[in-house]
């Protein structure tokens, strides 16, 4: 028999954290004006004070407008959008159609004025369209990118290789090739095909092969792999800010958060260089964005009271298309699928459940695809390159690989928790003989000597802590808000997707930083947003989140010159 159309549950959507006990008018106004804070934790209320409320996302959506100037002492002070001195109306701040709540004041404690803390930046950015700001933050880090390595050398580039096979109708790409304007003989991570020599199959899932097709189809194996990577790394950056506007209604937070993912970790260091396993992270991550804001978007949209349509009563189509997003990342860094923990927490249906198994299924379509696909052309589910690389490929640390362990291995982690959280840049005049007697540099030469600086990043990896000092903001967010489904789902996805890494035998030799902190940095870009959202109430945090993201600024720019200058 025919379903007939679902009807709306009359059950209300699930806020992104518990909803507090009834109360009369004048509290319920007051809890409103706390929604924006619920999330990273409101320290507890003075005596007479109201708490705060729940919360949908941190923008309030469907809040509506307080009473007229003067009749509460509650009040919004900011203008609604679209009104003289408001912010503009944008399409990326909701659904087209949607307008926007004004951004939410914090309560004033009884007997004491509230001051606006809101920077001037903040004051700038909600007169500014986020669109502008999108494509201001594109062409920055576009020109960033893609002058950090002006020669952008393909020395690795499987990816082209691939989709040149593909147009020449193979599955495997030539190799060896060791002659002629295009060599590959130096290839590592290829399997070599017994029944067609001369060529080999890469382990790699598709996706970065899939999107240089067109360009490998005009261009052969000139295509620029590396270049495609900047772009698509600049366009990150500006999906990044596009997904944090859905996060804060603090701008100013966002734009930081955003300059933040950009330029203070290593998505710079990744989307400059762009050979074949950094290309890789940055491939995924474009659709890790998608997915992330189309699962805040669902949640936005019942929030604001807009129930949304299912499938036999159950799916939810637009938690269904962000699990698709989601399994379309897992085409280029299989890791990030981890990640999807997200999508239980944060979506539409109402309910975990719902969000969870539409999510499932929209995940499942991507993967499937890619079963088939590694059964069609390896005769395996799963490939068989893997396995064939950990027991032959090149080990430039021995002390970090034992045989008698699996490719995916939990006794790898205490050893790979190292590098990610605690490995030191090399110190080349304490520790090379060579050096010695060089102890005399001074300024910019301490860090930058070509042969015998004070400090230089390690081929191995380096903490994300001196990378990227801003993931601290991290914590204090995760303290307070451990009970708010924004913050446990990205959390939860920065947690799992952790763990699944550090258990491979490999942590991404030659790099700068820790490179597969890229699958999870979509996720922590929001916890790292929240952080900077409670920092900038007051002057003090406002020092220390400027300070910690400009730091990992200039950390991270330190180490693309040094990654361009030693050729990795």
């Amino acid at each position: 028999m025919r379903p007939g159309p679902a009807t709306p549950s009359p059950v209300p959507p699930e806020p992104l954290v518990p909803p507090l006990p009834r109360a009369s008018n004048a509290a319920a106004e007051r809890s409103l004006a706390g929604w924006a804070v619920a999330a990273i934790g409101e320290p507890a209320a003075e005596p007479g004070e109201p708490p705060a409320g729940r919360t949908g996302d941190l923008r309030s959506p469907g809040v509506p407008p307080p009473p007229g100037p003067g009749s509460d002492p509650w009040q919004l002070a900011a203008p609604a959008p679209g009104e003289a001195g408001g912010p503009a109306v944008s399409p990326w701040i909701t659904d087209p159609g949607e307008v926007p709540a004004p951004p939410v004041a914090l309560p004033a404690r009884p007997g004491r004025k509230r001051r606006d803390r809101s920077t001037i930046l903040g004051r700038f950015l909600d007169r500014v369209d986020p669109l502008i700001v999108g494509a201001l933050l594109f062409l920055v880090a576009a020109w960033v990118y893609l002058g950090s390595n002006p020669g952008r050398i393909d020395f690795y580039d499987h990816f082209t290789w691939q989709a040149e096979a593909w147009l020449s109708g193979h599955a495997g790409i030539r190799w060896p090739v060791s002659e002629g304007p295009f060599v590959n003989d130096y290839f590592q991570d290829v399997l070599p095909l017994d029944d067609d020599p001369g060529h080999a199959l890469i382990p790699f899932p598709p996706l970065p092969a899939i999107l240089l097709l067109p360009f490998v189809a005009a261009f052969g194996l000139a295509a620029s792999a590396s270049t495609l990577a900047a772009v698509l790394g600049a366009l990150n950056v500006v999906l990044c800010w596009r997904m944090l506007l859905r996060v804060t209604d603090r701008r100013d937070a966002a734009l930081l958060g955003a300059i933040f993912y950009g330029f203070g970790t290593v998505a710079w260091y990744a989307a400059m260089l762009g050979n074949t396993w950094f290309y890789a992270h940055v491939a995924a991550s474009t659709f890790v964005f998608l997915s992330i804001t189309a699962a805040l978007d669902a949640d936005r949209r019942e929030q604001t009271g807009q129930a949304a349509r299912r499938i036999a009563g159950i799916l939810v189509p637009r938690a269904v298309w962000a699990g698709f997003l989601a399994g379309i990342g897992m085409l280029a860094r299989l890791p990030t699928g981890f990640g999807a923990i997200f999508l239980v927490f944060v979506g539409g249906g109402g309910h975990w459940f719902r969000r969870g198994l539409s999510a499932a299924i929209g995940a499942l379509i991507p993967v499937l695809l890619l079963l088939g696909y590694n059964l069609t052309v390896t005769g395996h589910l799963f490939h068989p390159a893997y396995e064939y690389l950990y027991r032959n490929e090149y080990r430039p640390v021995g002390a970090f690989w034992n045989d008698s362990w699996a490719i995916e291995d939990p006794r790898y982690i205490p050893q790979n928790a190292i590098i990610m959280l605690a490995w030191p840049p090399e110190r080349p005049i304490e520790e090379d003989p060579e050096c010695a007697g060089r102890g005399n540099l001074q300024g910019a030469d301490l860090l930058f000597d070509r042969q015998c600086p004070l400090l230089r990043p390690s081929p191995i990896g380096m903490s994300i802590l001196l990378t990227s000092p801003a993931y601290l903001l991290m914590l204090p967010v995760l303290l307070r808000g451990r009970r708010n489904r924004l913050v446990l789902g990205a959390g939860l996805a920065v947690l799992l997707i952790t763990i699944v890494n550090l258990s491979h035998f490999s942590q991404g030799w030659v790099q700068f930083g820790y490179r597969f902190s890229n699958d999870f940095a979509p996720y922590a870009a929001i916890l790292v947003t929240l952080g900077i959202a409670s920092a900038l109430r007051n002057r003090t945090g406002t020092a220390i989140a400027v300070l910690l993201v400009g730091a990992s600024v200039l950390v991270n720019a330190w180490g693309v010159w040094w990654g361009v200058a030693r050729g990795w």
